[in-house]
């Protein structure tokens, strides 16, 4: 068993999004069919973000760098570094009002 570095790979995260037109790029953690949890930590650059899509189930989404605009509906709220979130059962969207990291947690 080998620990990873969330700081390591943030910093390698912010360096693949600077160098993609989305601004962004993501990381899995846990991912496959072997497991029930999806976790994936994702690196959004400023006045960027994930387009409204589909929910993917449960899931929760935990801030640990910067700030966001959650909406889901005609809902939204802003998260900052160490906010958690249940992620609603409907589509939704996220916008990066600075530079920040998110960790998706999704149960399939």
């Amino acid at each position: 068993m080998e620990p990873l570095s969330l700081d390591e790979l943030i910093t390698d995260l912010f360096a693949r999004a600077q160098d993609g037109q989305a601004g962004r790029a993501a990381h899995n953690l846990l991912a496959g069919r072997e497991h029930p949890l999806s976790q994936t930590v994702i690196a959004i650059l400023a006045g960027h973000g994930l387009a409204e899509h589909e929910s993917p189930g449960e899931a929760t989404l935990q801030l640990l760098r910067g700030r966001v605009r959650f909406t889901a509906g005609d809902s939204s709220c802003e998260l900052g570094a160490g906010d958690f979130l249940p992620i609603p059962r409907e589509r939704h969207s996220v916008d990066a009002l600075e530079d920040s990291v998110l960790l998706l947690s999704v149960v399939k």
